[in-house]
């Protein structure tokens, strides 16, 4: 459940759905992590199909961790509390471009030859020192010009669920 402030008042919502089911312009969002955060309509990432293990999550907002960072945040916008680190597969492995099935890009409204974006979801690991890994076996396969995203499952056989970062 999320606080969502239109104008000067602010309601519970259990998403940020608006009249047609998109989220208001300007809308504001409380969140746990980043507290209250201003989330325009073309910030919106709809989850086609939820993440895996939080079925009540399908709108997201991808925020920049820091200046410089390459760590970037899926913050939902139904869970306040439900926030992933992420960071582009690009960053991790420059040839990463895993096949996706034919289903999958129907749903995330991919045309013939455009290739998704890759978002890798990472764990953190506070032992003696921090411990990065990297989830390449379950990507989040996003639509940037459509705003579509997907979490797919690949073949373990080729891709790692926790590469270590360095």
């Amino acid at each position: 459940m999320a606080e969502v402030m239109q104008g000067n008042r602010t309601r519970k919502a259990d998403a940020v759905n608006v009249g047609d089911g998109d989220i208001a312009a300007c809308c504001k969002v409380m969140t746990r992590r980043f507290g209250e955060i201003e989330v325009e309509p073309e910030q919106v990432i709809r989850m086609v199909s939820p993440v895996l293990g939080f079925p009540e999550s399908r709108r997201f907002v991808l925020r920049q961790h820091g200046p410089g960072s390459v760590f970037l945040w899926l913050q939902s916008l139904e869970n306040a509390d439900l926030a992933f680190v992420v960071v582009r597969a690009g960053q991790v492995d420059v040839d990463y471009n895993p096949p996706l099935a034919e289903a999958d890009r129907r749903e995330l409204g991919l045309t013939a030859g455009q290739v998704p974006e890759f978002l890798l979801i990472l764990t953190l690991k506070r032992t003696e020192k921090l411990k990065i890994t990297a989830n390449l076996l379950g990507p989040v396969a996003l639509n940037t010009e459509k705003r579509l995203a997907k979490q797919v499952l690949l073949d373990p056989a080729h891709y790692d669920i926790a590469l270590p970062l360095e």
